[in-house]
């Protein structure tokens, strides 16, 4: 009997000691949960500077080249104004144009626009600046000082010559006047010189 009232006594007083050991707090006391901070809306991406591309400058080597081709036509216009009148004289009885020459080669003689007494040859593999010199022979005689080259016009047919390597890069060239010429000369040919002369009187 003592027994089971003990064991009632001790349930009855277990919840109170539960009670007592867990802090009571008081219902003002409790904190409402944190609300959650709101997340800043996201900023639209700045909009980038437009980028300049710079132009490609010239290379130097580039800037050297056009320096060097200012620095030739100076040189070419202080020669073009030391032609003398009779140098200009000749220059216009010169032959200009497509002139043909034989094995079926031609050459292209214009003359300089810019510079006048002075003109253009070119031919396949080569391009010459001729100017007229004097001759005491009366043949119409061009040069190309710096290359070495020399144009021959006579009355029936033109030739180029280089003097520089001793050869001849173009022959029988005629404009049509030229042609004329040699084909009355084929007609007519002058006396040799080996001929036996008239007797004089």
């Amino acid at each position: 009997m003592h027994r089971l009232t003990l064991s009632a006594a001790l349930l009855c007083t277990a919840p109170l000691a539960l009670a007592q050991q867990a802090p009571v707090v008081p219902a003002a006391a409790k904190k409402p949960a944190a609300k959650a901070a709101p997340k800043p809306a996201a900023k639209a991406p700045a909009a980038k500077a437009p980028v300049k591309v710079a132009k490609a400058q010239p290379s130097s080597s580039r800037q050297q080249l056009k320096s060097a081709a200012n620095q030739v036509a100076a040189g070419v216009r202080a020669a073009d104004a030391a032609l003398t009148p009779e140098q200009l004289a000749i220059a216009e009885s010169v032959h200009t144009g497509t002139l043909p020459c034989e094995l079926g080669a031609q050459v292209e003689l214009t003359k300089d626009a810019a510079s006048p007494g002075y003109f253009n040859l070119t031919g396949k593999g080569f391009r010459y600046r001729l100017h007229p010199v004097q001759t005491s022979t009366g043949a119409v005689r061009l040069e190309d000082p710096q290359d070495g080259a020399v144009w021959i016009q006579l009355a029936n047919k033109s030739m180029l010559m280089d003097q520089k390597h001793g050869r001849r890069l173009a022959d029988e060239c005629a404009s049509p006047a030229q042609v004329a010429v040699a084909e009355a000369l084929k007609k007519n040919p002058p006396p040799s010189l080996l001929d036996p002369q008239p007797a004089a009187k």
